[in-house]
């Protein structure tokens, strides 16, 4: 028998949900969903209409990435 939290931790280890880019970027969810639909910044893999997932290491890269480009 699969226990939910170990399977989301495994999950949560390589991407993210729409709703933690929201909290990490300080946006709405909707405006995280609508970043993730628009960008090529990093890899988003859609699961249907609005069921979504982030790739970490491709976001993370972005995110560190801003402050480098003033």
């Amino acid at each position: 028998m699969h226990n939910d939290s170990n399977r989301r931790s495994s999950n949560l280890q390589s991407t993210y949900t729409a709703e933690e880019i929201a909290e990490i970027l300080g946006v709405s969810i909707r405006k995280a969903y609508k970043l993730c639909e628009t960008t090529d910044e990093f890899k988003v893999i859609r699961l249907g209409k609005r069921c979504l997932r982030i790739h970490k290491k491709s976001f993370d890269e972005w995110f560190n990435g801003l402050d480098n480009t003033s």
